[in-house]
């Protein structure tokens, strides 16, 4: 293909404005290359095949399980289920910038139904499977909220208590396809908000109105990656089956990785020039990425203020030998959560959206195709891909149990239940 086909591949799939992002040139350039005004250097085949198009292909095992990826950001859970012989049926998302990051990393998106906005899906829409995967974002709500006393026939049901919240459109799925499992992540805090109601109600709905076997624990991101993230996992079975946290293999905590496997090297094996520079034949992260000295001077009097007053609050300050905070969302507000230590006589400096990546246990090949603000946001909202990776390995074996075909998980095996 030749690299006009090419462009005309990306901008079908991405906006000008994205593309020209990804290939770090003007709006107008990019319009012009389209418009066939001009020609493209010869460099931009090869970066729109490294940074918009996808790698690897779907899954060829069309025998494996099958699975839908609810409110599934830039497909986390769907990178982690694929690795144990999963194939996704059905996508749901939202937000169109985390659908192009989504839709540039998976090569079945022309064949694939992905909606947006999975209120407006009907139920009996949704393609039959074996799994359902949603880490549906948890809004406050109210248990005496209004009702809907119809839903599943039983006036007292779950649409009830959770009117008007997101989990009930996962709970509305599950009633009508009743899948044989499934796994939801949410923030560790939905086990105590509301003093505990919210999540109860959750588990009743799943256990006591959708009649499944529930289990739930709480994993921290740390056994796997460099960063304190603690997220509530909950697994659920149509029937009884020997399910077991006790098969988990995690690493422990003190000995998980630190910051300098996922911060950038001298030699670093992916050169992105979005990020990097080359100094002496070494690669070096722009200055961009630097706080800048009024940012910087900001952030230290806001961390001395409040340590004076016996509050928490300031900055994270991280070296190569460190564990950092968790990535949030807001990090591309001023990163003050994890900023990197570059030395006494420099300003620390974010990190890069490629390090955040990696951060949240992605490879290098993952692809990055929005601007670093987005970016930001993607894997500041994104699941630690190696949790729910080994999550997957020690439920897919009891799919079997109900005729599943299930892949062999590579390199580890389940302990017995």
């Amino acid at each position: 293909m030749d690299t006009h086909a090419l462009i005309d591949l990306a901008l079908a799939r991405f906006g000008v404005r994205d593309v020209a992002n990804a290939l770090d040139v003007d709006p107008r350039t990019v319009r012009r290359w389209h418009a066939r005004e001009t020609d493209p250097p010869s460099y931009v085949s090869d970066a729109i095949r490294q940074r918009l198009l996808p790698l690897h292909a779907a899954p060829a095992n069309e025998s494996g399980f099958r699975f839908i990826d609810l409110f599934a950001g830039i497909g986390g859970m769907r990178t982690a289920f694929e690795k144990h012989g999963g194939r996704c049926v059905f996508t749901s998302e939202w937000d169109d910038y985390a659908r192009k990051t989504y839709m540039a990393n998976f090569a079945d998106m022309d064949g694939h139904t992905f909606v947006g906005d999975i209120t407006k899906v009907d139920e009996r829409d949704v393609p039959d499977h074996d799994v359902l995967l949603a880490g549906f974002p948890c809004q406050p709500f109210s248990i005496a909220g209004v009702s809907k006393k119809n839903a599943l026939g039983r006036p007292h049901g779950f649409s009830d208590k959770t009117q008007g919240t997101l989990f009930f459109d996962v709970a509305r799925i599950i009633a009508e396809k009743k899948p044989k499992a499934f796994l939801l992540e949410n923030v560790k805090n939905l086990v105590s908000h509301d003093k505990g109601r919210t999540f109860a109600t959750i588990i009743e709905v799943l256990e006591k109105d959708l009649g499944y076997t529930v289990f739930h624990k709480v994993i921290n991101g740390k056994h796997f990656v460099p960063q304190h993230r603690e997220r509530i996992i909950i697994v659920g079975f149509r029937d009884s089956v020997p399910f077991t946290w006790d098969d988990l293999d995690l690493p422990p905590l003190d000995q998980g990785p630190k910051m300098a496997s996922i911060l950038h090297r001298d030699d670093d094996p992916t050169f992105e020039a979005q990020y990097l520079i080359r100094k002496k034949d070494k690669a070096v992260v722009k200055e961009n990425y630097t706080l800048s000295d009024k940012l910087w001077e900001y952030l230290h009097n806001y961390a001395l203020k409040h340590k004076a007053k016996g509050n928490g609050f300031g900055y994270g300050l991280v070296t190569a030998k460190d564990t950092a905070r968790t990535l949030s969302a807001r990090y591309y507000k001023d990163g003050s959560e994890i900023l990197v230590s570059q030395g006494a006589k420099k300003n620390p400096r974010r990190l890069t959206p490629r390090e955040c990546a990696r951060l949240m246990g992605f490879d290098d090949s993952f692809r990055i195709p929005v601007s670093d603000t987005r970016a930001y946001k993607q894997f500041g909202n994104s699941v630690v891909v190696p949790v729910i990776a080994e999550v997957a390995r020690i439920m897919v074996p009891h799919l079997e149990a109900f005729g599943v075909p299930a892949k062999a998980a590579k390199g580890k095996k389940a302990k017995a239940a």
